[in-house]
């Protein structure tokens, strides 16, 4: 007992030193801000704070963390700015390579590749962070805003992404995550999850997108089958900026005026959304539509509920110039675009036999809202007419997925 005890009084002495030796250390805007941040940065011991003073820091090259448990902040996210439009190298503004790591309360503008990537760590929050190219939406614009990937345990809250030329907030092959009470705006999507697990999506504002929030997943990636994802309690309005990202873009293919897409995830929630006022359509429910030789990946959507949604206006002005998703569901609809549209593809025996009952999309109440889709069936069949519009196939008891809960270490 006595030397449980010791060890015990140990164990908190060693505690409370690394506490007590954490410190906070002070940087401003100087002539060269970039030696000083990131000699701070690589100098810094579990625990310590770098705050960067309000003011305009201009710098050059990339800034790296990989130092355990440490905060970068800053005194605002209009107040402190650091400014790469004169960057000469590094492939993103700021990189994270290390776990529990907080950043806060600053704005990176105007990198030449990413803002801010984060990569493999167990532990990350974004909080009040603005990540901007001033110059609008351009395809010579940075990739991504926030992106985070290949973490677990991700926050984002609060933020503000404006004019990536992928995605504003991007979290990919990521588990335990929370994006919430953010703005994405004039990117080409605003918010996307992709091939992650167990993600909630919520109180954020999505405009001036050219898609407001996409959950996506795709072949060819180690960790795929993108599964449990809440989104819920947003606003995805006037997403209808022309798209803009480069060529060969996986999101080059997405229709200008798209509020929610989701692809090829399974155990998906949409839920008491705002969704309007985008030119081609509110809810997009689709196949990852083009050849690929990864046999194990599984292309089709599964276990989808959408309920509780408001919807305004949608697929008055579509956008039949950018990918497929539009041009055929302009034919499908005779032009009368739906709020709702789920492309109805299935494996060849489900088309058969039927979807296994877990696997089926479940409408719930979406007020007025319309809805369109593809029976396959009727579809290879010739004298049939494929399209489907009612709702009453489609409606059933909604299971409501549990909420993500991060580690207590963030």
């Amino acid at each position: 007992m006595k030397i449980f005890l010791k060890q015990s009084r140990l164990y908190c002495l060693v505690a409370l030193s690394t506490f007590c030796l954490a410190k906070t250390i002070n940087i401003s805007p100087s002539q060269d801000p970039y030696t000083e941040i990131q000699e701070a940065l690589i100098l810094a011991s579990p625990g310590d704070i770098i705050h960067l003073s309000a003011g305009l820091y201009e710098l050059e090259d990339s800034l790296s963390i990989d130092v355990n448990n440490i905060i970068l902040e800053g005194d605002g996210i209009n107040s402190t700015v650091l400014s790469f439009q004169n960057q000469l190298s590094g492939a993103q503004g700021l990189s994270v390579t290390s776990d529990n790591v907080i950043l806060r309360d600053f704005a990176v503008e105007n990198a030449k590749g990413d803002a801010i990537k984060v990569k493999g760590v167990d532990g990350i929050s974004f909080i009040r962070i603005r990540t901007e190219w001033t110059n609008g939406p351009s395809s010579e614009n940075g990739a991504y805003g926030l992106y985070p990937v290949e973490s677990k345990n991700v926050l984002i809250d609060s933020c503000v992404a404006i004019g990536a030329s992928d995605a504003g907030i991007y979290v990919g092959q990521s588990e335990n995550i929370i994006v919430k009470n953010s703005i994405a705006e004039f990117n080409v999507a605003g918010i996307e999850i992709e091939n992650s697990y167990y993600a909630d999506v919520f109180n954020n504002y999505a405009s001036n997108n050219t898609g407001g929030i996409l959950v996506f997943d795709l072949p060819d990636i180690p960790q795929q089958g993108g599964h449990h994802i809440r989104v819920f309690n947003n606003k995805s309005v006037n997403n209808n900026t022309d798209n803009f990202a480069p060529e060969g873009n996986i999101v080059g293919e997405v229709p200008r005026g798209s509020g929610i897409i989701i692809q090829a995830n399974s155990h998906v929630e949409i839920f008491n959304n705002d969704i309007g006022d985008n030119d081609t359509i509110n809810i997009a429910v689709v196949t990852y539509g083009y050849d690929t030789e990864d046999e194990n990946y599984y292309p089709h959507p599964r276990s989808i509920q959408i309920h509780g949604n408001r919807f305004g206006r949608s697929g008055y002005n579509p956008d039949l110039e950018t990918g497929e998703l539009a041009k055929i569901l302009f034919e499908l609809s005779d032009g009368n675009m739906p709020d709702i549209f789920w492309d109805g593809i299935l494996p060849l025996p489900q088309i058969i036999f039927g979807q296994p009952k877990e696997d089926k999309i479940i409408l719930g109440d979406n007020g007025d809202a319309s809805f369109l889709t593809i029976n396959a069936l009727k579809y290879i069949l010739p004298f049939f007419d494929p399209v489907e519009t009612s709702y009453e196939k489609f409606s059933g008891e909604i299971t409501p997925l549990p909420p993500v809960a991060l580690s207590d270490t963030l």
